[in-house]
């Protein structure tokens, strides 16, 4: 008889086989102003997220602009306090690769002035990563710059690697570009584009390319924005009116420029320039002006325009003249 009774468990799911969801922890390295938004981002979607920094200095700077982003979402009435309270709580901050553990996901998306040892770093940084995931995590960097197959290169498991490019610093930009390197497994490329749709993106392919469809496209207009502005054709106020009014741009190209970062702005341009060796995407004297001048645009409150302590334009930088 006892061989008979069917037991309650027998029809539930053991704890070993219950279903895994395919995307609930994401891994940030890098927690700049790109990896802020990013995980951001990536929590209000209800998704738990941890972030790399060098060390606890870093990660209290961060936590402490975060909150003060989404305080500001909260002013201009785009967030109450409890999504704040929930978008935070899912964020956590590290100094160890070990806590990307159980990650379904890890973005590279550091920052770095040095651009002779921006690929070594990159490298190094997606190296360490590979030794402490499991061997189905999506390794992704967000640089536009960097080819991924170049990258992973010395990976063991370069199959389940990939460039997953955020278009803007705000990370709210409704696509992003994602690249299939020559190692890259078909189901790697499948389940990012999957992660990618989860979080709200509209995904466009982009073939393997330094610079990708975005950059290799702004770089160019902002330099010649530039050129325009050197050469008296027109003022700054009026590039920027034309590009907006004229073509529908939700920005001019000096205010997107303030935008992005005109430190980013500069590593592009040196970037492609050393890629493609095309006068289009030498950096202009302006922008090596205020880059070293740090000014970079909204982030450091003066760029081609001075900003408010909200991130408000106010005035154009008194260094232009026109």
């Amino acid at each position: 008889m006892t061989d008979n009774i069917e037991r309650l468990e027998d029809y539930g799911l053991s704890k070993d086989n219950k279903p895994k969801t395919m995307f609930s922890k994401v891994g940030i390295v890098g927690a700049g102003t790109v990896g802020q938004n990013i995980a951001r981002m990536i929590s209000s979607k209800g998704l738990d997220v941890i972030f790399l920094e060098l060390n606890q200095q870093k990660i209290d700077q961060a936590y402490e602009e975060l909150a003060r982003e989404l305080d500001r979402m909260i002013e201009r009435w785009g967030m109450t306090n409890s999504e704040k309270l929930g978008i935070l709580s899912r964020i956590k901050g590290t100094t160890d690769y070990s806590s990307f553990k159980g990650c379904d996901v890890v973005i590279e998306a550091i920052k770095t002035n040095d651009r002779e040892r921006s690929h070594d770093i990159r490298t190094e940084i997606l190296k360490n990563i590979e030794l402490h995931v499991e061997r189905d995590t999506i390794i992704a960097t967000n640089s536009s710059t960097h080819v991924i197959t170049e990258l992973t290169a010395d990976l063991t498991f370069k199959d389940r690697c990939v460039s997953f490019h955020f278009l803007t610093p705000e990370a709210d930009a409704r696509v992003v570009e994602i690249v299939k390197g020559l190692y890259t497994s078909q189901t790697a490329y499948d389940n990012t584009v999957k992660f990618a749709h989860l979080i709200g993106k509209k995904v466009i392919p982009v073939k393997e390319s330094p610079g990708i469809i975005s950059t290799r496209l702004i770089v160019p207009l902002i330099n010649e924005a530039c050129e325009i502005l050197m050469e008296g054709v027109g003022t700054m106020e009026d590039i920027d009116l034309t590009m907006r009014v004229g073509y529908g741009l939700p920005l001019g190209p000096f205010e997107m420029a303030d935008k992005i970062g005109l430190d980013k702005i500069l590593r592009w341009c040196e970037n492609l320039y050393d890629e493609f060796g095309d006068l289009k995407y030498k950096s202009s004297p302006l922008l090596k002006k205020f880059v070293r001048a740090n000014q970079w645009g909204r982030r450091t409150g003066k760029g081609f325009y001075e900003y408010n302590k909200d991130g408000m334009k106010v005035i154009k930088n008194s260094a232009i003249e026109n």
